[in-house]
């Protein structure tokens, strides 16, 4: 029963730590399509980047980064979510996502750009994929 328990304490943990990593990366990718959308159009606010954010077709494929960030929270807050299929499920999603591919689809293709010109993309993805990794099974 301790043990279980400490397990549960123990992935409540490591999907905490994943949702930080991935807010991180989140941040670094939103910022850096920020700057190329200021390079042709000027610079914008907080506000209007929010409303680019939810609205607009440049920033439309950080969605699915968000979606995940998003199931993250829900197995978060619903502690009978949170089993190992669930787990390994998010984390087959996560690996799957950030794979960058040249000749993907408009997440990989992106992704891929993103992590050849911005070295802070390059470590926060490697921060993702050490602790897939390092902590997966």
């Amino acid at each position: 029963m301790l043990n279980t328990f400490q397990e549960r304490i123990s992935q409540h943990q490591r999907l905490s730590e994943l949702r930080i990593k991935l807010l991180h990366l989140h941040k670094l990718l939103l910022e850096t399509e920020r700057l190329t959308y200021e390079q042709v159009r000027g610079q914008v606010s907080r506000g209007e980047l929010l409303q680019l954010v939810t609205s607009h077709e440049q920033f439309a494929w950080l969605h699915r980064l968000s979606e995940l960030i998003i199931q993250i929270d829900e197995l978060l807050h619903d502690d009978e979510s949170v089993t190992p299929e669930a787990i390994e499920a998010i984390d087959s999603d996560i690996h799957t996502l950030l794979s960058p591919d040249e000749l993907g689809d408009e997440f990989a293709m992106k992704y891929n750009t993103a992590l050849q010109r911005h070295p802070d993309v390059v470590l926060a993805h490697a921060d993702v994929v050490m602790l897939l990794t390092s902590e997966n099974g």
